[in-house]
């Protein structure tokens, strides 16, 4: 069984353009991730310091999983994210080194907490 943490601040997906330098604003919270790409710069940050006038994706709540994830596990995505596509609820993921974020809309998280709870162990921030 998975744990997963529930991050309690907002998360916000963004879009500027690939030329763009990386925003001090982007960095201002203990959870970001920016990805340069020839086609576009995305940063996912706390929501709170995203600029109005940014193109962005707003009201995400993020799940962290709880444990360092060995790189030849090929399970952790989709035991999350196939009980909720059946349920409708898309989701956006980040990886890291040690672990992996699900990003859910606002909206659906509660719906998205209640089937997982079916799969994970969900603790509570």
């Amino acid at each position: 069984m998975l744990n997963l943490s529930v991050l309690k601040d907002n998360l916000s997906v963004c879009r500027l353009s690939p030329d763009y330098a990386i925003p001090g604003w982007a960095t201002a919270w203990e959870l970001f991730s920016i990805t340069k790409t020839l086609d576009e710069l995305s940063i996912v940050c706390f929501e709170k310091y995203v600029p109005t006038w940014i193109k962005s994706e707003k009201w995400f709540k993020a799940l962290k999983i709880e444990w360092p994830l060995d790189f030849s596990l090929t399970w952790i995505l989709s035991s999350i994210a196939n009980p909720l596509a059946v349920a409708e609820i898309s989701i956006f993921a980040i990886s890291t080194y040690d672990t992996d974020y699900i990003l859910v809309r606002e909206i659906d998280f509660n719906k998205a907490i209640n089937i997982l709870k079916w799969f994970c162990n969900i603790l509570e921030n």
